[in-house]
């Protein structure tokens, strides 16, 4: 496979995109996003084309991992501006696919998270694998559920968004089909790329389309703890809950303050909207800030580079968190908001 990090041609009747960065377990970089975009916008008119395919280098057990975090921080204890770059780059890729004319039709086939949910949850077409981890564990590490996740995570069935977004919950296998993340389950992806650009859309025929959730027997506790209008009321729910309930409590109490409230407003304002730009854009708003801040730099820290999973969180407590600095990650950015393809 050659040295790039994304690999684009066309194969059969496909635009076929294949993630190659595995060391890093294909997580998302500029340079990724940018070579995405471009054979995207490429294929669009080509009468070639029928659907896209996206896959990972084989051999490697991530779809793709997330995004480029390290940068983030690095960006963010400067002046943020290459952090703003990459958000606009990753953005526009996410929008670019949620409004593709053609399928697309993204394998998520290993570690799913973060950017890499962006660049898939998005398609028209999701498979998942035995192999599939999702998850948006951003509220450990100070940052936000981006990446479109204030439109998808509030449309998923009754409070599971919420859920997913403040705890950073994984799901594996079939239950990330059982929830809508994706739409088909496939119990082998050998040859399934191949098989699509081959023969197209058609290769899906005969996939599992629905699952009930391993969770099941929590569900309706998911809806009553995570469906309240605040965070501290979903903390009070928990904690006089049943036992598992209790110990999502204790999940909470170790995820940042700021970004839970801010995951709140935004899954509750973008699960509003009708516009999945207009999502962007709020999104845009909250991520050129919050990786400027003491809160994510000292996530970073803590969960990647001196890993003593001990952050000292800035407000430390919900408490603190006040609804005015939750405004303030949310308000327009004037002349530089965000701009689409």
């Amino acid at each position: 496979m050659s040295e790039r990090s994304v690999i684009a041609r066309k194969q059969g009747r496909a635009g076929r995109i294949t993630l190659n960065r595995p060391k890093a377990l294909h997580a998302l970089n500029q340079d990724m996003c940018d070579l995405m975009t471009d054979a995207l916008i490429t294929w669009r008119d080509d009468p070639q084309v029928e659907l896209i395919v996206v896959d990972h280098a084989e051999g490697t057990r991530g779809f793709c991992a997330g995004g480029d975090i390290r940068m983030l921080q690095e960006s963010g204890k400067a002046d943020g501006q290459e952090a703003r770059d990459f958000f606009a780059s990753e953005y526009r890729l996410n929008t670019l696919i949620k409004e593709y004319p053609k399928p697309y039709v993204a394998i998520q086939d290993g570690v799913t998270m973060g950017g890499g949910v962006g660049i898939s949850v998005h398609g028209s077409h999701r498979i998942a694998t035995p192999d599939t981890m999702f998850a948006m564990p951003e509220s450990g590490i100070g940052l936000f559920p981006d990446v479109g996740g204030g439109w998808f995570l509030p449309r998923l069935p009754g409070a599971v968004g919420m859920w997913l977004a403040l705890t950073g919950a994984r799901l594996k296998g079939e239950d990330v089909l059982a929830v809508s993340v994706s739409t088909h389950f496939a119990e082998d992806t050998s040859g399934l790329a191949d098989t699509l650009c081959e023969k197209g859309i058609s290769a899906l025929d005969g996939l599992k389309t629905d699952a009930t959730p391993s969770f099941a027997e929590h569900r309706q506790e998911i809806d009553t703890c995570f469906g309240p209008a605040s965070v501290e009321e979903i903390v009070a729910a928990l904690q006089n809950g049943s036992d598992w309930a209790r110990a999502h409590a204790e999940t909470l109490a170790s995820k940042s303050p700021l970004t839970m409230k801010i995951a709140h407003r935004q899954l509750t304002e973008g699960g509003k909207m009708n516009d999945f730009r207009e999502n962007m854009r709020m999104e845009y708003r909250i991520g050129g800030r919050l990786v400027c801040t003491e809160n994510f730099i000292e996530g970073v820290r803590a969960v990647l580079v001196d890993k003593d999973h001990n952050p000292k969180w800035e407000p430390p407590t919900l408490e603190a968190v006040s609804d005015d600095l939750v405004d303030s990650f949310f308000a327009p950015l004037g002349d530089n908001e965000l701009q689409f393809i």
